[in-house]
């Protein structure tokens, strides 16, 4: 993302903040569709203020067919602020209020952005009962910037009995997860239904900084996989008589936060490696994998700011998990993905490919196109051609991918997710 000089929000600790001149800047799109599905709104009305000066107008935009406004650029503080921990809030705070004709109003206060990174916000519209209601979705602060509960210490490995509460005799990536937004025995917080993909790239982006090196993240994220399929596959919290897959709370899993906004590079490498987890020789389950921020917070697992240095100093997500979780700690793979018509098959579809896969994933573009009109029509013909190549591209941009025009693994799944989104269908595993 490239600087440029433009007032920007202080990023001082102050609750409103202030305006001064910033040379960073980091990116904006917004996602709009209905709650009801996988319906793209075009033709919104988009307003985006600094947070805390509501008359502080930056920005007037409308959706597109795809329902996404134009990726712009606001003022972010300085880079340093989030590559060393500090008492400078190292982002900038943004509300984003929507219209939409047949639709709740919905207000998304302190949507964060990150110098020299793109955030993406996806919102829901609720299809509008009765005028006057407006959604407000309030973004807390970052765990590395705000005042947190700390985990309380758990065991890696869980003990199971062979006659116990585990349903799954393998992992699995799940289709969703439940997320309870309150600690565990907290019965008036509500329960989420959050595609397993959108919840890690949102613990992620609570959990870390979109500016750390790539090995970093892709580290961290792997810890936060892990820990997600561990609750999944042990059915930990449904055996001790609870209804959701893992909670909100920092004290007893990680941290969620609802309506928040993503980064780009982030859901992208989460794409990318989603059905990895971690393992050790001879345990069946994902490991619990154990980490804090290594400043406020110290534990017995992998320190967030501590791995952010090593990949300053070219450790690579392995080494990064060797050094945290020891030298027989591996990254493993799920043997099944949930709610997707197809997997992968094992290689990119590209110009020249031929056969099912590739008539297979025609018929879901042009299904996916009903919705999204800015993906061309391809005829169905098992030909990978260039059409087909431009279809993937155009898939590619509107859904935050890098637009190559070759369905590579990432790519694959996405058009699978979307699809099974807007079909609403998915054949059994």
């Amino acid at each position: 993302m490239k600087k440029r000089l433009h007032a920007a929000q202080s990023s001082d600790s102050s609750p409103a903040g202030g305006l001064i001149d910033s040379p960073y800047a980091g990116g904006l799109r917004i996602s709009l569709t209905s709650s009801l599905g996988q319906i793209p709104i075009p033709g919104a009305s988009v307003t985006i203020s600094v947070t805390g000066q509501p008359d502080s107008v930056v920005e007037r935009l409308t959706t597109d067919d795809s329902g996404q406004t134009p990726l712009i650029e606001l003022p972010a503080p300085a880079l340093e602020y989030s590559l060393e921990p500090s008492e400078v809030r190292p982002y900038s705070e943004y509300n984003i209020s929507v219209e939409a004709p047949g639709y709740e109003p919905v207000l998304v206060e302190a949507s964060e952005i990150l110098p020299d990174v793109t955030s993406l916000q996806p919102i829901a519209l609720v299809p509008q009962k009765e005028p006057g209601q407006t959604e407000d979705i309030l973004i807390p602060e970052h765990t590395l910037y705000g005042d947190y509960p700390p985990k309380l210490p758990e065991a890696e490995i869980k003990p199971l009995e062979e006659t116990g509460q585990i349903v799954l005799s393998r992992v699995v990536i799940p289709e969703y997860v439940v997320v309870h937004d309150g600690v565990p025995s907290d019965s008036s917080a509500p329960d989420y239904y959050v595609r397993y993909t959108d919840y890690i790239k949102n613990v992620a982006c609570s959990e870390i900084y979109a500016t750390w090196p790539e090995d970093t993240i892709y580290a961290n994220i792997l810890a936060i996989m892990s820990f997600t399929l561990n609750r999944v596959y042990t059915e930990w919290y449904r055996s001790q008589g609870y209804n959701f897959t893992i909670t909100s709370s920092t004290a007893y899993d990680q941290k969620w936060i609802y309506g928040r906004n993503i980064f780009e590079n982030i859901s992208v490498l989460v794409d990318t490696i989603f059905a990895n987890y971690l393992s050790r020789p001879g345990v069946r389950q994902p490991i619990l994998t154990s980490y804090c921020d290594g400043r406020r917070v110290s534990c017995s697992g992998l320190s967030q700011w501590g791995s952010k240095y090593l990949g300053d100093e070219g450790y690579s997500a392995i080494d990064i998990i060797h050094y945290y979780y020891g030298n027989d700690m591996y990254i493993n793979t799920a043997e099944a993905i949930s709610g997707i018509p197809s997997s992968w098959p094992g290689y990119d579809l590209t110009i020249g490919s031929t056969g099912q896969k590739v008539y297979q994933l025609q018929e879901q573009l042009n299904r996916i196109r009903q919705n999204y009109p800015a993906l061309p029509y391809v005829t169905p013909d098992g030909i990978y051609g260039q059409r087909t190549a431009g279809a993937v591209r155009a898939f590619q941009e509107v859904f935050g991918l890098p637009a190559t025009g070759v369905a590579d693994y990432p790519t694959w799944y996405q058009i699978s997710r979307i699809y099974v989104g807007v079909s609403r269908i998915a054949e059994p595993d």
